[in-house]
């Protein structure tokens, strides 16, 4: 970084920003494989949140590869970058009060953590959509698992590179075992629980 670079304080802060907006701001992080739910659960939980009057924005792993990431593959260097980038975003929409939703298989934990570590704590919520590679596979929604077994598609998660579960995710939805307005609904749940979606603030 250059010695020419400074940080530019707004004189509007961020609880300035979640108090116009009447609620807390935070990353719903959504995480699991290829074909888990992830962004299908996620638009429930928007629809919900926007219907109840939170400010969000969702963050779709391949909507982002259109644009801000299209120049990443799928290595484990790139896909690390992926989550950076993704992270610094989230941060971003953090600060302005919003609540947003990433949906990212993210399947390396220290990727995960580092976007946890860029927010407060209480500003990262974890949510695992668990479902097992077998039930992932069955559904295939965009047939990549099909073309990852023809071996059309490298280093695909689940199949031929690795994904680490969370191990202390603040959220584990079963998505293989609930439908997806369970699972939406056992999210909102916690949010309520925790205040997130409140309009409280210390």
């Amino acid at each position: 970084m250059t010695d020419n670079i400074y940080w530019h304080e707004s004189s509007i802060t961020k609880k300035d920003r979640q108090i116009l907006h009447g609620h807390k701001s935070c990353i719903l992080w959504f995480t699991g494989l290829s074909g888990s739910g992830k962004s299908t659960i996620a638009n429930v939980v928007e629809q919900q949140l926007h219907q109840r009057g939170i400010s969000t924005y969702l963050l779709d792993g391949d909507n982002v590869r259109h644009g801000l990431n299209a120049d990443l593959g799928f290595s484990p260097e790139d896909r690390s970058e992926n989550i950076r980038r993704i992270g610094e975003t989230a941060k971003l929409f953090v600060d302005s009060g919003t609540v947003v939703l990433a949906t990212f298989v993210s399947p390396y934990r220290v990727d995960r953590q580092t976007v946890r570590n860029l927010v407060q704590p209480n500003e990262f919520v974890e949510i695992y959509v668990q479902c097992s590679s077998k039930a992932c596979e069955s559904r295939d929604p965009k047939g990549l698992y099909k073309k990852a077994r023809r071996k059309e598609i490298k280093e695909f998660t689940g199949i031929s590179a690795p994904y680490e579960e969370p191990e202390h995710p603040e959220i584990t939805v079963d998505s293989e075992h609930f439908t997806v307005q369970e699972c939406a609904e056992q999210i909102l749940k916690y949010l309520s629980g925790e205040n997130i979606i409140g309009i409280t603030f210390s």
